[in-house]
């Protein structure tokens, strides 16, 4: 049977050189991939866009001209589809691994060969993108290994100098997440980064790891088809978090209704406060005796953690 999975889309390149070189913060590519993807360049509705929207059975997302981007978009039947996609508008079909399940086996070896903890979600994405066509400049939060199968994509990257290990997505000209202004320490830039940029042309067999947070633009030369492996993978603060409401859980007094936080009464609102401020007293208390070992273990074998 074929080797699937990460080792195929970087060969010659090894796991081990990768994680060296690149993981997780420094885009590769690597091009004229044959035989190792051959499993995924047989898939007949990966031939072209119309075989993609032949046998799509659900919704696809049409990208709005005006941003070009998974920002603007609207969900649209497939034949809908293909009159936009020939009126130069992008198209993005989700999560195809719930359509056609032979790609399951390729998410689940590249998280496992990468080590990706258990929480993280794994998806494939196809991109049918017009002549002439292509992204706006954004970044994203997850990270992305992107196949071309089809036509050639010209791509511009360039580092986040503006949010470091951002849990958001952000799309130049487009508002700002709520969350990610809390920490994005400049103003976002107007136009896509120069520092640094790298430009980068896909064509078939050629594959791109797009880190996650890099900035990153897209222009087809031509109708182009992409299939991207998507990995959105949880933070140090997701797993504490996730170990900690475990913890808390087992706690009757943790598991009583916040009542009053918000009443007009302002003795309901101080009780509610004292509640708080006793558990929170207790919890102080725990805090030291945790082990990270045994956090991991809660998050990756999902059992409580014996903290």
């Amino acid at each position: 049977m074929d080797q699937i999975g990460l080792a195929s889309l970087i060969s010659p390149c090894t796991v081990n050189d990768f994680i060296l070189s690149s993981w997780p913060e420094e885009p590769f590519v690597v091009h004229g991939l044959g035989k190792t993807i051959e499993p995924l360049k047989n898939l007949s509705f990966l031939q072209s866009v119309d075989s993609m929207l032949g046998v799509w059975p659900h919704l696809v997302q049409a990208h709005l001209p005006l941003v070009a981007d998974e920002s603007s978009a609207i969900d649209v039947l497939p034949g809908e589809a293909k009159r936009l996609f020939d009126d130069k508008m992008g198209l993005l079909f989700n999560n195809v691994q719930t359509v056609h399940p032979l790609l399951n086996p390729w998410l689940e070896n590249i998280k496992k060969e990468l080590g990706l903890p258990a929480s993280t979600f794994a998806r494939c994405i196809v991109y049918a993108t017009p002549d002439g066509k292509g992204t706006a400049a954004h970044f994203d939060q997850n990270i992305n290994f992107v196949l071309q199968m089809q036509g050639i994509k010209k791509w511009k990257l360039s580092p986040n100098l503006h949010a470091e290990n951002p849990t958001q997505r952000f799309t130049i000209g487009q508002p700002i997440d709520s969350e990610l202004a809390t920490y994005a320490h400049a103003s976002m830039p107007i136009s896509m980064p120069l520092e640094d940029q790298r430009e980068i042309i896909l064509k078939p067999g050629s594959m791109l790891f797009v880190p996650r947070g890099y900035w990153h633009s897209t222009e087809a030369d031509g109708e182009a088809l992409a299939l991207n492996f998507t990995f959105s993978q949880p933070t140090y603060a997701d797993l504490f978090l996730a170990a900690l409401r475990s913890r808390l859980l087992l706690s009757s007094e943790w598991r009583e209704l916040a009542d009053g936080v918000s009443s007009v009464q302002p003795e309901r609102q101080e009780m509610a406060q004292q509640k708080l401020e006793f558990l929170l007293q207790e919890l102080t208390l725990d805090l030291p005796h945790w082990q990270a070992a045994d956090i991991l273990a809660s998050t990756e074998e999902s059992r409580s953690p014996e903290i």
